[in-house]
């Protein structure tokens, strides 16, 4: 009876590269008839001997990750590598997107973090070499996140060179530590014992540019491993990148809603609305309407710099012992520069396109109100359209240094202690450190004319300045400058040990123990123009000699240029008074100011099998983990203006048991089904457990009202039913259909105590001069577990295979396809309802070409019930098209040629029930062109 393991260049550029892709869907034709009116006995996929169709390349990698998933007990996915350096995709997660039941969200074009199975980014563990990874988040746009503190991993930091294989387990099993309730995403670096006996390297060399950003983008890599006849290895690959990216586009700031009381007082201060008719200007004056704020055009420029080096000695003292040490070291450092150009009054509200007359500190040009000459609005009362003379805007020009680090060192040993004993574990650290040493924000204004368009359904955007020219100067006054700075730390101590036991041919029991330490905290500073002086010394001052025009596809418009602006006005980064001169006071803005910590003990017993029944091969896993799980967290107390009350710390603990059970049958040969009944966990949110608040006290009632993060949440907790059949043929057919069920409790919800004593608070009495434990809060909130129990039910169909039965040359074509369907609650967001990737390849051993689609749904980041809430945002549907070559000059060397986005996909962010525009951006297409070499 067989054992099976348990765990296994411009726009010619892309009107050829999407005419290749088509003519790959339409079967290849021409492919086929040249490769056969060559030299047909040069076909070095057929073997001629057998007439059949050797596995390489491409081929032979979604061959072995076949393999990977049948041998499997638990529901598994996998991507391997091609060859040494060579990973499917220029980035991971655009790799993963390719496998069922996975979604990602992207920046500037690039793959950025995952959603699976119908759960959000926080619910997917991610792994790297048995370790579970941190990453600290970080995002261009304030809408997405920017430098969210949560437990999703953002796989931009690392180089896709630098791994041999992704697996994605979507059923738990007792040897796998709690955690992912979504699943669990392993990413492997390659190791010296993966190759062959003796010396092995490969050098990739690729030079890009984007059709927007026009820059020269270099991407380095490489792998060196050294093998002494598996008694002992070495192999060290290094990785090194650096590209611009943007994204443009138009947005708003989701809406304002003035009331009548504001826009009657408008009025009077100069605003103008003769030119509307009666019937509008009544609507207006109403306090009904909802105005886009912002009206902005937009551009986020960044230039990135990524930077991997990986590690690892495998030695083999006997036979039966293997030792393997893995480092790795990420980095990635963002140059980021965003440009707007936006509706921002001075003497108005919010940011809408209409204004009043500015103060005596602005120049004469802005002391006269605006004039709304039209307005349209449909029949929620969001305004479509308006069109106003003598608008006022900001010109802000946002700079910005982000770092990204990333350490991880693990000791991994096996040792086969007898033909039946087994014992295999690891000892690891980790860190990631996200640093932004500067976010300062430059500051000018304008008048001008608008006439901005939303369409009749408020989803598109058109704006244009009629009669005004954005880039003249003298229509511009500078405002201030704004001081930031953040950080975020985790890091992970980890210790694993497992035993197995074969207690005859049959079964097998399993056994483990695991500890897990994880810490994590971080601050931003926050040192505004009020606070830093610099309004007093440069609001109203002329800026022809401080500006840059800056043009996108979108408009062109003036921005600050920092070197010069702050010689002129004697300014530099920072978060205390001006040395030079005095201005500023002392730095009160610092929020999200707290420290958690988990740590973990679990434990294990499982038993395996592999067994015949009725003839049919029957394997799988049943067992049990427990775990306690202590939680401390240390935050700031904030009141009026942030002033730092005092310091909160409270502890937490919960504990559980997780059943598992997974099954395989062979029902007939290269036909498996598979069952899967599992409970598994995701711990809360990290801003949930923060035990950083506020508190206040009302001046005139005196009553007291607090709040602050819930360190002693419990962790959601699921149950899930998995079915899946799979059927194998050929070398690396495949076609499967599975069916899950999630059932998911301890949702986390907020809670409003009333009069409760300060003692029940875990707020500090202190925090409010005079009270002690007893004073009466009359207000405290803070995150709980809400009853009841969320569902969702999810379908995966996937497909590969070889078209071997076709003609010809016309057997080298192959497919990769998937569909995904999720039918979940509605307070399940973060996932599209409907997605589906389908790649289409023709590969020789001398050539080859693959087109790809990546399609999602429509999703939702957000859901409140009232129609008109941006608590309601979300993300369009969207479908993204790539394409990758490669040509064999030798068989040392490789010529390969990629295209991501060939079509140049809008991404839209929407908010409300109506999907009013929130972001539109596009990011253009990126052409990447490498030569390989391997020795």
């Amino acid at each position: 009876m067989t054992r099976h393991s348990l765990r296994a260049a411009g726009p010619h550029i892309k009107s050829i590269l999407l005419a290749s892709v088509a003519m790959a869907a339409a079967g290849v034709p021409g492919a086929a008839l040249a490769q056969a009116a060559s030299a047909p006995a040069e076909d070095a996929t057929t073997d001629e001997a057998s007439d059949r169709i050797v596995v390489t390349g491409y081929r032979e990698s979604l061959s072995i990750a076949r393999d990977i998933k049948r041998k499997a007990v638990i529901q598994v996915d996998a991507i391997v590598a091609e060859d040494m350096a060579k990973f499917p995709e220029l980035n991971l997660a655009e790799s993963l997107q390719r496998l069922p039941g996975v979604q990602i969200t992207r920046e500037a074009g690039e793959g950025r973090r995952i959603s699976l199975r119908g759960l959000g980014s926080d619910f997917a563990r991610v792994q790297l070499n048995g370790m579970e990874v941190l990453g600290n988040v970080d995002s261009a746009q304030d809408s997405r996140g920017q430098r969210t503190r949560d437990r999703a991993f953002d796989f931009n930091i690392f180089a896709s060179e630098l791994f041999s294989k992704i697996e994605v387990e979507k059923t738990f099993q007792a040897a796998q530590k709690e955690g992912g309730m979504a699943g669990t995403v392993g990413l492997f670096t390659g190791k010296p014992f993966d190759y062959a006996s003796g010396t092995k390297g490969a050098l990739i060399a690729k030079l890009g540019t984007n059709q927007y950003t026009k820059d020269a983008q270099t991407r380095f890599a490489g792998l060196f491993s050294q093998n002494w006849d598996n008694r002992f290895g070495i192999s060290v690959s290094a990785a090194y990148s650096r590209r611009k990216t943007t994204e443009q586009g138009h947005n708003t700031y989701n809406y304002s809603n003035p009331g009548a009381s504001t826009l009657q007082g408008l009025l009077g201060k100069g605003l103008d609305i003769s030119k509307l008719s009666a019937a509008q200007q009544a609507k207006f004056l109403s306090g009904d309407l909802y105005f886009p704020d912002g009206n902005r055009v937009s551009s986020w420029n960044a230039d990135l710099e990524r930077i991997g080096i990986t590690a690892a000695v495998q030695w083999r003292p006997a036979d039966n012992l293997l030792l393997t040490l893995d480092a790795l070291h990420g980095q990635f450092t963002t140059h980021r520069d965003e440009l707007h150009l936006a509706t921002r009054p001075i003497n108005g509200t919010g940011s809408v396109a209409f204004d009043g007359a500015a103060g005596s500190a602005w120049p004469a040009i802005f002391r006269t109100g605006s004039t709304i000459n039209s307005i349209g609005y449909d029949k929620n009362g969001y305004v479509t359209s308006i069109d106003v003379t003598g608008a006022t805007f900001g010109s802000e020009h946002r700079r910005e240094l982000s770092k990204n680090k990333f350490e991880q060192i693990a000791l991994t040993g096996k040792w086969d202690a007898t033909e039946r004993l087994s014992f295999d574990g690891h000892v690891g650290y980790e860190k990631s450190k996200y640093d932004t040493p500067y976010d300062d924000k430059f500051y000018m204004r304008a008048k001008g004319n608008l006439v901005a368009d939303y369409g009749s359904d408020g989803r598109s955007a058109t704006f244009s300045y009629p009669g005004w020219n954005p880039t003249n100067a003298s229509t511009y006054a500078m405002d201030n400058f704004y001081y930031r700075s953040f950080y975020n730390k985790s890091e992970l101590a980890e210790g694993v040990l497992n035993g197995r036991y074969e207690l005859d041919d049959t079964f097998t029991l399993c056994a483990g123990v695991a500890y897990h330490r994880f810490t994590q905290d971080g601050a931003s500073y926050f040192y505004d123009a009020g606070a830093n002086g610099t309004t007093g010394k440069t609001r109203g001052t002329a800026v022809g000699d401080i500006t840059d025009v800056f043009s996108n596809s979108f408009g062109s418009w003036l921005i600050g240029n920092y070197d010069r602006g702050f010689t002129k006005y004697n300014e530099y980064h920072r978060l205390s008074p001006n040395t030079r001169d005095g201005v500023g006071g002392a730095l009160q803005d610092i929020e999200n100011v707290y420290t958690t910590k988990e740590e973990t003990e679990s434990g294990y017993l499982q038993l395996d099998w592999d067994s015949d029944v009725l003839g049919m091969n029957f394997r799988g896993n049943v067992g049990v983990r427990g775990y306690h799980t202590k939680t401390r967290s240390q935050g700031w107390i904030q009141g009026d203006s942030y002033a730092y009350l005092g310091t909160a710390d409270v502890q937490g603990s919960y504990e559980g048991v997780l059943p598992a059970l997974n099954t395989v049958l062979e029902v007939v040969p290269d036909t498996l089904v598979r069952f899967a009944a599992t409970q598994n966990l995701n711990r809360p949110g990290l801003g949930s457990m923060a035990a950083q608040g506020t508190a206040f006290r009302n001046e005139d009632s005196g009553e007291i009202t607090a709040s602050r993060g819930n360190p002693n949440l419990k962790p959601y907790k699921d149950t899930t039913l998995d079915v899946s059949v799979e059927h194998y043929f050929g070398k690396i057919g495949l076609l499967s259909a599975s069916v899950f069920h999630k059932w998911i409790k301890n949702f986390i919800g907020s809670q409003t105590l009333t009069n409760v004593p300060f003692s029940q608070t875990g707020v500090p009495a202190s925090t409010i001069p005079g009270a002690t434990d007893s004073t009466i809060v009359k207000e405290f909130s803070m995150p709980v577990n809400v009853p009841g129990t969320k569902s969702l039910t999810g379908v995966e169909l996937a497909l590969q295979s070889q078209l071997f039965f076709l003609p010809g040359a016309l057997k080298n074509l192959g497919v990769v396809a998937n569909f995904t369907y999720v039918d979940a609650d509605k307070e399940l967001t973060g996932i599209s309802d409907m997605s589906y990737n389908a790649t289409l390849y023709y590969e020789t051993e001398r050539w080859g070409l693959r087109g790809s689609v990546s399609h999602r749904n429509r999703w939702y980041s957000g859901l409140s019930d009232n129609p008109m809430s941006a608590d309601t945002r979300g993300f369009e549907g969207s479908t993204y098209v790539d394409a990758s070559a490669f040509f064999n000059i030798t068989k040392a060397f490789q010529f390969t040629l990629n295209a991501i986005n060939l079509t140049n996909q809008k991404d839209t962010q929407f908010w409300g029930q109506n999907r009013y525009l929130y972001n539109q951006t596009q990011s253009g297409t990126t052409y990447m062109a490498g030569l390989g070499y391997k020795f």
